[in-house]
């Protein structure tokens, strides 16, 4: 996905690399790596595609592509013939060398990912871009995924749905079908579509146009509470809703010293049970840019030492996105591990609460089995859980349906006192023991 160099393009740049299979870094050998180019770089490895770096320009005379490859060995960008597993190509757009070696390394990469589709069944893909035309409305461009498009083809995009009355490639020739990664731009659409949309070709208007009302519908109620960004304070909920897999943090101090002291600590606090991913770790305040990033990422900005500028806090209102200024890196460590620990599966711990001997058992009730019998230790609680223990063995679990002294209902039983009891177990029999217990829930800790 070609996007401008430009940094106010940064959520572009993120929707371009989930999108592709393989991005192609393509950086001016004449000039150095831009912070821009440094971004672009983090939004592939937020999205985990692989980057095949095209050094381009290397036909003027002030190039110095070696330069430009040991820029980038700072950021992890090795190339192969160093040991790494990175793809440099040496290209000129102006004259064409190197493009051939270009497209043979974008093929092979795709060889060894297995990068498979089908142009069988209905289309699927995703809108890149999209805009109002004069003499046609709504138009869109789609990049089709897998599947044939064809005119006709009654489509869904979110809210929106149509069908397509024309089809342009991207010289604006007009087009019957498109297959797999082939991009058109389709008219016929009933609203303008949200860039990054996924689009779904279905049989009929009738479907499309229910699909897209009722997802309008949740739109137009999600759109009635705020969204919530990620932040330290709602990052637990979000666990139990299955939303959040990998805690993403951007890391600015005022030093570079700073950073990496920040950096090291706090990948010192995790363990093999959580992830923890650093999209960008910089020098300087917090900036317009990485408040973009970390709405784009869902990621949190921790800053040392720093703080936002005015555009910044302008963004970060629109945005939600959650911003945690530090003067003392024991806050920031704190703070951050304690959402480290929101990742984790609570711990279950088990406590036994106290025993029942059974000497008596009655007849069957319309709830269950009666029984009678002693607290030997502890006490019972009305509907705790428990197990029915015969020669140390267990032969049933569930819990007390009903706690009885005589004919009164009662909450708790002590010990050395005798009650009645009422279970789902119909072979209980004398002599056994009825184990009550609790189940304890507590927070993991790191």
């Amino acid at each position: 996905m070609d996007t401008p160099g430009h940094e106010a393009f940064t959520s572009m740049r993120a929707r371009g690399a989930n999108i592709t299979d393989i991005v192609v870094l393509v950086v001016a050998s004449d000039d150095k790596v831009q912070p821009q180019t440094v971004e672009a770089i983090q939004h592939a490895r937020a999205a985990n595609v692989p980057i095949i770096v095209a050094v381009n320009k290397i036909d003027r005379p002030e190039s110095d592509p070696l330069r430009i490859q040991q820029e980038l060995l700072s950021h992890e960008l090795i190339p192969e013939d160093l040991g790494g597993s990175t793809i440099f190509v040496k290209v000129s757009a102006k004259t064409g060398d190197g493009i051939d070696e270009l497209l043979e390394m974008i093929h092979l990469q795709a060889e060894i990912l297995e990068l498979k589709s089908t142009s069988k069944g209905f289309a699927r893909g995703t809108i890149i871009e999209s805009r109002v035309r004069k003499g046609q409305g709504p138009v869109g461009t789609v990049l089709v995924q897998r599947g044939t498009l064809k005119i006709g083809d009654y489509f869904v995009m979110g809210s929106i749905h149509g069908r397509i009355r024309a089809m342009f490639n991207e010289v604006g020739d007009t087009m019957i079908e498109a297959g797999p990664a082939i991009p058109v731009e389709i008219s016929g659409l009933s609203n303008v579509p949200e860039v990054g949309a996924k689009f779904v070709v279905l049989e009929d208007e009738k479907l499309a146009r229910q699909i897209a009302e009722d997802l309008e519908l949740k739109l137009r109620s999600e759109t009635i509470r705020e969204y919530q960004k990620t932040s330290l304070d709602n990052l637990f909920s979000k666990i139990d809703e299955g939303k959040v897999t990998e805690l993403r943090l951007i890391l600015k101090g005022d030093v570079q010293g700073s950073v990496e002291a920040l950096k090291t600590s706090l990948q010192q606090i995790g363990d093999e049970r959580i992830s923890l991913r650093f999209l960008l770790c910089s020098v300087g305040n917090v900036t317009e840019t990485d408040i973009t990033l970390a709405s784009a990422s869902d990621a949190i900005i921790v800053g040392f030492n720093v703080q936002m500028d005015a555009k910044a806090r302008e963004t970060q209102s629109s945005e939600g996105v959650d911003v945690r200024l530090y003067d003392v890196i024991y806050n920031a460590l704190d703070d951050v591990k304690a959402a480290m620990e929101g990742l984790l599966e609570p711990e279950i711990r088990e406590e036994v609460l106290g025993h029942l001997e059974v000497r008596q058992v009655f007849s069957s009730g319309k709830n269950g089995i009666v029984v009678g019998g002693l607290v030997t230790d502890g006490k019972l609680h009305r509907n705790s859980l428990i197990r029915v223990l015969r020669k140390k063995e267990s032969v049933f679990e569930g819990s007390i349906i009903s706690l009885k002294r005589f004919k009164d209902d009662v909450q708790e039983v002590a010990q050395n006192y005798e009650c009645g009891i009422v279970l789902n177990f119909l072979e209980i029999e004398n002599g056994d023991i009825v184990e009550a217990y609790e189940q304890i829930e507590e927070s993991a800790r790191l």
